[in-house]
């Protein structure tokens, strides 16, 4: 009885302090604030009969950040090139939005400054005001025009995608034999770096892999201190994980090669929503001290092709040491964050 008193009472204490730092890892935890239920994705027309997106982002302390999105999300019809920002706080449990102004700059610590286009304001940007409510958003841009928008959860086309015959299963949930480093939690049965890099024992060349992550929602925290992993490729090459819900796409974010080469399309979701990467991976060759080929790469980030076919041309920074053309281990980066695993299989080519 006092050992389940104990242990109950370091759940609570896990539970507190993680809350009182600004981070929760479970989205069923009863302590995520109503920020958590307000910001994510929003699809719907406006009354001109035009498809209209908007991906809400939480800044912390009841701030938020809109990105309107003519056309749908990203990867889903947003035309690519116009936005609108528009910031927001919460007023008894709803969200409310007027258009973003004054001095703003990418990724800015203070709500009031923050801005997630690096030009401010963006291409295509209209003034704009908005409510959120029980899942619908509702809003008019100045001159007129209304819009009515309903909160989605987009799932990968490949979430939950069962290893084919003949792939080698990494992690199923029963243990981490595949790996060194990292933990098994006992309830949950997820890969967990607890911070701390992990790897696998086996060695890769030429494969495709799926791999399905959650990043933990710390909505006080911007840029690299976000949710900051990483998926390196034999050991030389970073396909980066971070909450970057929202923002540009950029080569340190997530889907971008580690300052090789900006996404496509950035389709990352919203914190505390299960992601996948599908990496088709073909490894440099090198010959007599001479490369012959460059590595390349076809990634998949929630089902949308974000990277399609492109050639790396050298290793990316904290890679293994010694040349490229070798087979290495998948690497998953702590970086001192609690990232969360499951689903990892690869079939070689």
């Amino acid at each position: 009885m006092k050992a389940t008193i104990l242990l109950f009472s370091m759940a609570i204490g896990l539970v507190s302090t993680q809350a009182a730092n600004g981070l929760w890892t479970n989205p069923s935890d009863s302590t995520l604030p109503v920020d958590f239920k307000i910001q994510g994705e929003y699809v719907g027309k406006t009354s001109a009969g035009n498809k209209l997106g908007a991906q809400v982002i939480a800044l912390g302390g009841g701030k938020f950040q809109a990105i309107l999105l003519p056309g749908g999300l990203p990867g889903a019809g947003w035309d690519g090139k116009n936005k609108s920002l528009l910031e927001g706080w919460v007023d008894e449990g709803r969200g409310e939005f007027e258009a973003a102004s004054g001095k703003r700059r990418y990724l800015a610590k203070p709500a009031d400054e923050f801005s997630a286009t690096r030009k401010f304001p963006p291409t295509g940007h209209r003034a704009a005001g908005m409510t959120t409510d029980s899942g619908v958003a509702e809003g008019h841009y100045t001159g007129g025009e209304t819009f009515r928008l309903e909160h989605v959860v987009r799932k990968s086309g490949t979430l939950g995608k069962k290893p084919p015959q003949g792939a080698i299963v990494l992690f199923d949930g029963s243990n981490k034999n595949e790996w060194t480093g990292g933990r098994v939690d006992a309830k949950t049965g997820l890969l967990n770096t607890d911070g701390k890099d992990i790897r696998t024992r086996r060695k890769f060349n030429n494969y495709h892999m799926h791999i399905e992550f959650l990043l933990p929602y710390k909505p006080a925290a911007r840029g690299q201190g976000r949710g900051n992993s990483g998926f390196y490729q034999v050991d030389d090459y970073e396909v980066q994980i971070l909450d970057s819900f929202g923002l540009e796409g950029l080569n340190n974010e997530c889907g971008g090669i580690y300052t090789k080469r900006a996404s496509d399309v950035n389709a990352c979701l919203p914190p505390l929503q299960w992601q996948t990467y599908d990496v088709d991976f073909t490894n440099a060759v090198v010959k007599d001290g001479r490369k012959l080929k460059n590595t390349l790469l076809t990634i998949r980030l929630n089902g949308i092709v974000i990277h399609n076919n492109i050639e790396i041309d050298s290793k990316c920074p904290g890679s293994r040491s010694g040349p490229e053309g070798r087979p290495g281990p998948i690497r998953l980066q702590g970086h001192d964050n609690p990232l969360q695993f499951r689903n990892i299989w690869f079939v070689e080519k």
